[in-house]
């Protein structure tokens, strides 16, 4: 018997939490292979140059070893296990969205949360998950990121959002 006021259990295989689940691995594919694409072209063209957009906008690249902001430099394997960590509590809260905004939200966040760390594996660097996370959007004015960093963020305001909204 349920207490009043309780949430009802989660049934996995209701329609509906089946369609968040599609939503969130659907955004956070498409974030990792945009991210990595990204990646990929300007480890290519931005080599030797950089490109001036608009503005103070500029695409130069860039490898950080840190976090976000180049924060703990040299720590990446560290960075990197703190990070998965957070993708499976992530992964295991997936199981409660309720909204599809949510469920955008989560995917945008395990995406870039993915694609940064398929940099710290594959990448060349020192040692275990060693290798630097490719960065190449510069502002001037703000820390150099890319997509997956981008996702990140946007996702994680999201979902504070959502929850702000369920309180």
């Amino acid at each position: 018997m349920q207490e009043h006021g309780a949430r009802p259990a989660l049934n996995v295989s209701h329609p509906r939490t089946r369609a968040h689940a599609t939503v969130i691995a659907g955004v956070a594919i498409a974030v990792v292979v945009v991210d990595q694409l990204t990646k990929w072209w300007a480890t290519r063209v931005l080599a030797h140059r950089t490109i001036d957009l608009f503005w103070t906008f500029r695409l130069q690249l860039q490898r950080n070893s840190g976090a976000a902001f180049s924060v703990a430099g040299g720590r990446g394997a560290v960075i990197a296990l703190l990070a998965i960590a957070v993708v499976v509590a992530l992964i295991a809260f997936g199981r409660f969205v309720d909204t599809r905004v949510g469920a955008v939200a989560l995917g945008l966040v395990l995406g870039g949360a993915f694609g940064n760390l398929a940099d710290r594996i594959f990448r060349s660097g020192g040692g275990f998950l060693g290798g630097g996370v490719i960065d190449f959007i510069d502002p001037q004015w703000w820390p150099v990121f890319n997509v997956a960093d981008a996702a990140v963020s946007v996702g994680g305001v999201l979902l504070v959002l959502v929850a702000l909204r369920e309180t």
